[in-house]
């Protein structure tokens, strides 16, 4: 097997592949591995595996044997959910669709070979490779933090120990402390993200801790849904939470873990919680698989979520560079279904209809105040293209934003059925 930089380097992982490559390459079904068990790799599985009927081999490798939302996991920090809610088993996806599911972390990817190998030092080989792997950070990207400060002061913007982390520092806060968010600039996960945090901190501190503060050190001149969220704020959490922008400092903030401080324009400021989301990248694998750019991200082309770099891969949801559609739970799971479609046309000869995608992204700023923003989109040559779009307005009744929220749950309900069975 010849190495080149598409190669994962590593003499013994080339002989793990050697080894066990025989012994998989003798199965007569096709064989698809999905890397990564979240919104867009859980749902191509399954619709995969569904939509084929058996005819396709399906392998799903995801380290994690609970898989924690981050979609809903603010709601968590404001004690709107419990943690336990936004845990999910694959158990299903093994029972009822035949879905091989390996719980360990991919490692290296042979595009040459078409094998994927994993931790243990076995491989597997595919006809068709999907990634799925969400974000990770860049290094360097908030000044004084890494992902070893991430206990001292966490992102929580991977769901789990990170959410429940995060949680009891913010329940632990000193009366009248501070609590402060280094918000990521752009191209980031779920765009409304930051600032629905931002309201369910508030939301919580206002009850339990109603003369704190919170602090947005924020790189960009402005968010999504920015005007809904600061009116929210302003009705909810009156003279409780500053914005600091990048004209005055925002944008070249650093920390230190150790103290507990934020340094902005050259001012010190001590803290009680500091939640650092960074600048983020695609996830791992898809670098070491060889299909991302000098951004990061990883090209795909529109009709079908396959890379740029190579037609035999596909990538999905927050790792993918794709045009207009945001790094969003529902795109991942929308451009999964394009995806799985795409994928059982070219192995099985099964009809493939026009991509078509949606999106929409709910916010809770209130118990009962939730607000939205979604698009519809097609495929086009160059790119996803937005063709239409939604937002909330200013000034909705009480009973338009409970029923917003209520629709919230329900989808929420209804994707992570449509991801784990």
């Amino acid at each position: 097997m010849k190495l080149n930089r598409r190669s994962f380097v590593g003499a013994g992982v080339v002989a793990a592949a050697s080894l066990s490559a025989p012994v998989v390459m003798g199965a007569a079904r096709p064989r698809v591995v999905v890397i990564g068990g979240g919104a867009g790799g859980a749902t191509a599985a399954r619709y995969i595996a569904k939509g084929s009927k058996g005819a396709i081999d399906v392998t799903l490798i995801e380290p994690t044997r609970t898989y924690y939302t981050c979609f809903f996991s603010n709601l968590v920090l404001g004690g709107v959910r419990d943690f336990g809610s936004i845990g999910h088993t694959y158990g299903k996806l093994a029972s009822d669709y035949g879905i091989n599911v390996v719980h360990e972390w991919a490692i290296g990817v042979d595009r040459d070979a078409k094998t994927v190998t994993l931790a243990s030092g076995s491989s597997l080989s595919y006809d068709r490779l999907i990634l799925s792997p969400g974000i990770d950070f860049r290094e360097g990207a908030v000044k004084g933090w890494d992902v070893t400060s991430q206990n001292k002061m966490p992102h929580a913007y991977k769901a789990g120990s990170q959410t429940q982390l995060l949680k009891a520092q913010i329940d632990a806060m000193p009366q009248g402390g501070t609590y402060a968010m280094i918000a990521p600039p752009n191209p980031f996960r779920c765009p409304p993200g930051p600032y629905e945090r931002i309201s369910m901190v508030a939301h919580t501190l206002k009850r339990h801790n109603p003369t704190a503060k919170i602090l947005i050190i924020d790189p960009k001149p402005k968010f999504s849904k920015q005007g809904l969220f600061t009116d929210g704020w302003d009705r909810h959490y009156d003279g409780m939470i500053d914005i600091i922008g990048p004209d005055f400092g925002g944008a070249d903030a650093s920390v230190d873990p150790d103290a507990m401080t934020v340094t902005i324009d050259g001012e010190v400021t001590k803290v009680d919680v500091c939640n650092v989301i960074p600048a983020m990248k695609a996830g791992k694998i898809a670098e070491i698989a060889g299909v991302t750019n000098d951004k990061g991200w990883a090209p795909v082309n529109a009709h079908d979520m396959s890379s740029k770099m190579d037609e035999n891969v596909h990538v999905l949801g927050d790792s993918s560079q794709q045009g207009d559609m945001p790094k969003s739970g529902f795109s991942a799971n929308s451009q999964a279904k394009v995806c799985a479609m795409a994928v059982r046309g070219a192995l099985t000869g099964s009809k493939v209809f026009p991509a078509k995608f949606s999106n929409t992204c709910w916010s809770l700023i209130e118990v009962d105040d939730g607000i939205k923003v979604g698009a519809s989109y097609k495929a086009t040559d160059a790119k996803i293209e937005k063709v239409s779009g939604f937002i909330s307005k200013n000034g909705e009744d009480a009973g338009t934003r409970k029923a917003t929220y209520e629709e919230s749950v329900g989808w929420y309900n209804g994707i992570t059925a449509d991801m784990f069975g």
